[in-house]
C-alpha cells in the first residue's frame, strides 16, 4: 500500500500537460524483500509515448525534438534516396564540427563570388575546383590574394593628342582599339527585341495619343465646281472682278447704307446647318462657310453665285473658320480636335495643329508682318498661339476660368480681349501671357462673339440674356457701357455673330427664330425685321462696299443674299403697262395700262436710280424703283385676293350644297320612320 501511495502522483491545473509521458518514480526499499514479479509497468507507459505521425500536418502536443525526428517504425521506405537515408542532425543534413583557418575559408569565399570558382573543400587533394573549371584553368587556380593575373589587360585607346590636327584630333574621348561601332544582333533576337519594343510602345502614352488622333483624322481632299480653273486672260477665281458695276478696292467705302428691300439669291448646298460664315479679306468678292457636315464651302458673291470650291478634312462639324491677310490660306477648327491651315485656291492641307482639346474660335494676327501667327481659343480655358510656319506653339495664355469663345484685336493690333465662358472679358498684351485688365460685373453674362466696328473706336458682343452688349475703344483702354445696350431679339443660348454696316449707320444680327435685326446705331432703335430663315439665324454679314447688300446664314444649311436688285432691274423689263384713258359709265374716267415702261437697258453704273419714261415721252407717275416695286406688290396682292376669293366662293358652293343633301336626306329618314303605338295623329 505504501508502495501505491508514493506511486500516485497529484494531478492539479498547475502541472504541466506532458506529465503523464513520464515513467513514474521506482520506490527505493532498505528491507532485503523478495518480489516475485518484476517491474513491467515502466517498460508498459514508455511504449505509450506518443509518436508523431508523418502523414499528419496538425500537432496535438508539443514534442521534443528527438521525438520529432524518430525513424519511421516499421520497414524502410524503399523509394528514398541514400541522401535522403542517411542520418541526419539538422533539418537539411548532418552537421558535424570542423576547423579550418579564417583567412583560408575568407579567400575561397571570396574568390568563388569574384572569379566564379574556389577550390573543392572535400576534395583530398588541392587541384579539384569548383565552379566554374575552364575559369580556374586559365588563371592556374590563382585565387583574389595571389600574385598571378587574374583578369585581362587594360584596354587601350587609339588616342590622338596632337591638338594640330584639327580633323583627327580625339583627346580624352578616344575610343577603344577593340571597341566594335556598330553591334548588329542575330536575326532571332533581333525579333525578340522588336516584339518587345513593340508591346512597350502600345502600352505608352504617346501611342495610345497617336491612334486617338488617328482615329479623328479624316481623309482630305478638295473639289473644284467650276468649268474653268481660269477665265480667257488667265485669272483665277481668286482675282478680284472688275465688272460688278461696284467698287471693290480696299479703301472705297460707300457714303450711306440702305436697309436691303428683296431677297436676290439664296444659296444651298451644306447638307446640315452653317456654323460660321467669313468674306473675302478686302474684296469681299467670295464668301467661305462652314458646316456641321464637316465641310468648308468657298461661293461666289457676284457673277453667278455659283460653288466655287469644296475642302473636306473633318470628321465632326467645323466650328470656325478664318482667312489670313490676303486671303491665300484659311484655317478651320473643328470638334474633332484639329485646326487645319489650307491653300485657298488649290485646296491642299498646309499644317495640322493638335492640342487634344476641342477649340472654339480661330483667328491669324490682322498685320501682314504677323499674318504667320494664329491664335486658337481652346475648350481647356486656354489661348495657343502657333507659328503657321513651322507648326510650333509659340505662347500660351492661360488666365480664364473657362472655355475661350472669341478672340478681338484692337489698339493697332498690339492688344486683344478675349471672352470666355466665366462670363469674363480679358485683355492681353501680344505673346505676353498675362493678362492686363479683367472685367467682370456681377450683371455681366457669358459673351460667345465679339466684332469691332469699322472705325475701330467699339467693340460689340452678344450677349446670352438677348442683349448686344458694347464697349468703347479710348486709344489703348477697353470701357464696358453699361448703360447702352441693343434689345428686342431672342438669341440667348445661340453664337448669333454682329456685323456693322460699313458707314457705322446700322448693326445687324440674327436671332434663334431665323430672324434678321437690323438696328439704328445712333438711337439704338430697331429699324427693320424680317423672318429669313427656318431656323436660327446664326451669322449676317453687311458687304464692305455696297450700301445695301446682307448675306445671313442659317442652322437649316442655306444662306440668303438680300439687296435692292439693281442687277436685276438693269437686266431686264418691267411689263407695266402704260396709261390710257377710258371711260366708263360708272366709274368716269379712269387711267389703264397698255403698253409696258421702258426702262434703260444700260444705266450708269454709279447711278442712284433707272431711268423710268413712256415710250412717247409723256410722263409718268412712276419715278423711283421704290414706286414701282410698290405697284408691283399691289398688283401681285390684287391677283393673290382675287384667286383667293374665288376658291372660297367655291369652297362655300360645295358646302352649301352638301348641307343640302344632308338635310333632304334627314327629311327622309324622318318621313319613314314608323309611329309608336299609342301615339294619336293630329291632322
Amino acid at each position: 500500500e505504501m508502495d501505491l501511495l508514493r506511486g500516485y502522483t497529484a494531478h492539479d491545473s498547475d502541472s504541466d500537460d506532458n506529465d503523464h509521458l513520464l515513467a513514474p518514480p521506482t520506490s527505493v526499499s532498505l528491507g532485503l524483500a523478495v518480489q516475485a514479479a518484476p517491474l513491467v509497468v515502466a517498460d508498459a507507459k514508455k511504449s505509450l509515448v506518443a509518436v508523431v505521425n508523418p502523414d499528419t500536418k496538425q500537432l496535438d502536443h508539443n514534442p521534443r525534438y528527438d521525438e520529432l525526428f524518430l525513424p519511421e517504425a516499421g520497414p524502410s521506405n524503399p523509394f528514398k534516396t541514400d541522401r535522403q537515408k542517411a542520418p541526419k542532425n539538422t533539418l537539411t543534413g548532418f552537421v558535424e564540427p570542423a576547423h579550418i583557418n579564417q583567412f583560408h575559408f575568407d579567400r575561397e569565399i571570396r574568390s568563388f563570388d569574384t572569379l566564379g570558382y574556389a577550390r573543392n573543400p572535400t576534395a583530398e587533394n588541392g587541384d579539384e575546383y569548383i565552379g566554374d573549371k575552364q575559369k580556374a584553368m586559365n588563371n592556374k587556380g590563382g585565387s583574389l590574394f595571389d600574385s598571378t593575373k587574374t583578369g585581362g589587360e587594360k584596354r587601350k585607346r587609339a588616342r590622338n593628342d596632337n591638338a594640330g590636327d584639327v580633323e583627327g584630333y580625339e583627346g580624352p574621348w578616344a575610343k577603344y582599339k577593340d571597341e566594335k561601332t556598330v553591334a548588329v544582333p542575330d536575326p532571332e533576337l533581333q525579333k525578340e527585341m522588336d516584339a518587345i519594343t513593340e508591346k512597350r510602345k502600345k502600352k505608352s502614352r504617346k501611342y495610345k495619343k497617336e491612334q486617338e488622333q488617328e482615329k479623328h483624322q479624316a481623309e482630305e481632299k478638295s473639289t473644284f465646281h467650276l468649268k474653268e480653273a481660269v477665265d480667257y486672260q488667265g485669272r483665277s477665281f481668286m482675282a478680284v472682278p472688275s465688272f460688278t458695276g461696284v467698287n471693290l478696292r480696299e479703301d472705297a467705302v460707300p457714303d450711306r447704307c440702305f436697309i436691303p428691300k428683296k431677297l436676290v439669291h439664296t444659296y444651298k448646298g451644306h447638307s446640315k446647318g452653317i456654323n460660321a460664315m467669313r468674306l473675302f479679306p478686302k474684296s469681299g468678292h467670295l464668301l467661305l462657310t462652314a458646316s456641321m457636315d464637316s465641310k468648308v464651302k468657298l461661293w461666289e458673291v457676284y457673277n453667278n453665285h455659283a460653288i466655287v470650291r469644296t475642302y473636306e478634312g473633318h470628321k465632326l462639324p467645323v466650328k470656325d473658320i478664318a482667312f489670313n491677310y490676303h486671303g491665300t490660306e484659311f484655317v478651320s477648327a473643328s470638334y474633332d480636335k484639329y485646326i487645319k491651315l489650307w491653300d485657298t485656291e488649290t485646296g491642299q492641307v498646309k499644317q495640322r495643329f493638335h492640342t487634344g482639346h476641342i477649340p472654339n474660335c480661330v483667328k491669324f494676327h490682322p498685320d501682314e508682318d504677323k499674318n504667320f501667327m494664329l491664335c486658337a481659343g481652346m475648350s481647356n480655358k486656354k489661348i495657343v498661339q502657333w507659328d503657321a510656319r513651322s507648326g510650333d506653339v509659340v505662347q500660351e495664355y492661360d488666365r480664364h476660368l473657362g472655355g475661350v469663345n472669341s478672340i478681338t484685336f484692337f489698339d493697332k493690333n498690339r492688344r486683344f480681349c478675349t471672352t470666355a465662358e466665366d462670363k469674363s472679358l480679358r485683355i492681353w498684351e501680344w505673346e505676353i501671357p498675362v493678362d492686363t485688365k479683367l472685367i467682370q460685373n456681377a450683371g455681366m453674362h457669358s459673351v460667345p462673339t465679339m466684332t469691332k466696328s469699322p472705325t475701330d473706336k467699339w467693340i460689340v458682343g452678344q450677349s446670352m440674356d438677348n442683349r448686344i452688349v458694347l464697349f468703347q475703344l479710348i486709344e489703348d483702354k477697353l470701357r464696358f457701357a453699361k448703360k447702352k445696350a441693343f434689345r428686342g431679339h431672342n438669341s440667348a443660348g445661340y453664337a448669333c455673330a454682329v456685323d456693322f454696316s460699313p458707314d457705322m449707320s446700322f448693326l445687324t444680327s440674327g436671332d434663334a427664330d431665323g430672324k434678321v435685326f437690323i438696328w439704328d446705331w445712333r438711337t439704338h432703335k430697331i429699324v427693320a425685321r424680317w423672318k429669313a430663315h427656318e431656323q436660327t439665324c446664326i451669322s449676317v454679314l453687311w458687304h464692305p462696299h455696297e450700301k445695301s447688300k446682307l448675306i445671313s446664314a442659317s442652322w437649316d444649311g442655306s444662306m440668303k443674299m438680300s439687296s435692292p436688285m439693281l442687277s436685276i432691274v438693269r437686266r431686264l423689263s418691267t411689263s407695266l403697262p402704260t396709261c390710257t384713258v377710258r371711260h366708263s359709265p360708272v366709274r368716269g374716267r379712269f387711267r389703264a395700262w397698255t403698253k409696258p415702261v421702258y426702262v434703260s437697258p444700260q444705266p450708269k453704273p454709279f447711278a442712284l436710280e433707272p431711268d423710268f419714261s413712256f415710250l412717247d415721252g409723256r410722263p409718268c407717275p412712276i419715278t423711283s424703283q421704290f414706286q414701282l416695286d410698290w405697284k408691283k406688290d399691289q398688283l401681285r396682292l390684287a391677283k393673290s385676293i382675287i384667286s383667293s376669293l374665288a376658291e372660297i366662293r367655291e369652297i362655300e358652293k360645295v358646302h352649301e350644297s352638301a348641307e343640302r343633301v344632308e338635310e333632304e336626306a334627314r327629311n327622309d329618314r324622318e318621313r319613314s320612320r314608323p309611329i309608336p303605338k299609342g301615339t294619336k295623329v293630329i291632322q
